[in-house]
C-alpha cells in the first residue's frame, strides 16, 4: 500500500491509475491527513464502463434487475424517415 499526496497525485496521476490497476491501493492524503483511496475494481464490478454504472446502481438498489424473459425480444417501435421529419419541419416552418 502507498501513500501519495495530492500534488505529488495530480502531476503523476498515470502513473497511480497504473499501480492501482496492477492490484495495490493507493491512500491519497492531504496536509498529512488520508481523505481517499484509489485501487483496483472489485471483482463484482463489469468491465464496461456502461455496465458498471448499471450494476453499481443495483448493487445500491436503484434498480432492480429484469426477471427472466421468455421468448423473443419485442423490437423497438418504428422511426419515420428523415425525408419525412424534414418535410414536416419544412410545413412547420412555413406557417411562420
Amino acid at each position: 500500500m502507498r501513500t501519495v499526496g495530492l500534488r505529488v497525485l495530480k502531476n503523476r496521476l498515470s502513473e497511480y491509475v497504473r499501480i492501482a490497476a496492477a492490484g495495490e491501493t493507493v491512500l491519497i492524503s492531504d496536509r498529512d491527513r488520508v481523505v481517499a483511496e484509489l485501487g483496483p475494481p472489485h471483482p463484482s464490478r463489469a468491465e464496461g464502463l456502461g455496465d458498471a454504472v448499471l450494476a453499481d446502481a443495483m448493487r445500491r438498489g436503484y434498480l432492480t434487475p429484469p426477471l427472466a424473459a421468455t421468448g423473443p425480444v419485442p423490437s423497438p417501435a418504428g422511426v419515420a424517415p428523415l425525408s419525412e421529419v424534414l418535410a414536416e419541419l419544412e410545413e412547420d416552418r412555413a406557417d411562420r
